[in-house]
């Protein structure tokens, strides 16, 4: 299923925030946790995102915005994927989805309302680990 831009209340069509994480993978299996093998981008920044390139990436969004987070790993031969995304329902509820023909995951979610401070963590698949590693800080969504 491929995602359609959506329409703005003018009728010009609106892109999705693209939220990226870029891991290093080989630092955070060898640490056991995400601190300081964590590096957070969004598409936002000329609305106001900012903490581009940390764990603590806030990006700004409002209602009715489109969100889309992926994974990338630092390193070429390394393995990593988001295996959940923990926020608050009643303000998005991310879903995972496949581009079509591939294995390549991404997760996907709308604003409900207005998001004021509104952290969430990401738990990464790393490598051939079983259990997923979590983001140690928070990145959030600011309105």
């Amino acid at each position: 299923m491929t995602t359609k831009p959506r329409q703005r209340e003018n009728g010009a069509a609106k892109r999705p925030i693209s939220i990226t994480a870029v891991v290093d993978c080989v630092g955070a299996l060898a640490a056991g946790n995400m601190r300081g093998h964590l590096y957070m981008y969004d598409t936002n920044k000329a609305a106001g995102s900012t903490g581009f390139g940390s764990e603590e990436l806030r990006t700004h969004a409002k209602k009715g915005d489109q969100l889309l987070w992926n994974a990338l790993a630092l390193e070429c031969e390394a393995y990593v994927a988001i295996e959940g995304i923990e926020i608050d329902t009643d303000i998005c509820e991310p879903e995972r989805r496949v581009y079509p023909g591939t294995d390549v995951a991404y997760w996907i979610g709308t604003l409900k309302k207005d998001a004021a401070d509104v952290t969430y963590q990401i738990k990464f698949k790393l490598g051939t680990r079983d259990e997923p590693i979590a983001t140690t800080l928070s990145s959030s969504l600011v309105g």
